[in-house]
């Protein structure tokens, strides 16, 4: 259980870290990344829903036992821009420090499944 709860925590921090200034860098982010971003709806979104979970990671290291079967979604956020990532990347559709961000993702998943498989599922 303290696994899950250090993992989680880590995760959770980490992400609020990297996210926030996202809200404050949307030209700078289309600059660096061209083409310019055309739809700030999707970008502020993605920002807010990425933030969200971060939350929903803080809420789980709060108690893993009780949220566990919160952790099996958690998973499924990682994975989902991890895998995109990296396949993007292989496509040459995007930027190194991205795909770092990417990798990060799939450790951190794999790293869910491990804390999802020490937790108890009562106790």
């Amino acid at each position: 259980m303290k696994f899950a709860r250090y993992v989680f925590a880590i995760a959770g921090i980490y992400g609020t870290i990297v996210l926030l200034p996202l809200y404050f860098s949307f030209e700078k982010t289309g600059a660096d990344y061209p083409p310019a971003i055309t739809h700030p709806e999707f970008y502020y979104g993605f920002t807010g829903v990425a933030l969200a979970f971060q939350l929903v990671f803080l809420i789980i290291a709060s108690d893993p036992i009780r949220y566990r079967p919160v952790m099996l979604a958690s998973v499924v956020e990682k994975f989902s821009f991890g895998i995109a990532g990296m396949v993007l990347y292989s496509q040459g559709h995007l930027a190194g420090p991205i795909v770092i961000g990417a990798a990060i993702d799939l450790l951190l998943g794999i790293l869910f499944i491990i804390g999802f498989a020490k937790t108890p599922s009562h106790e």
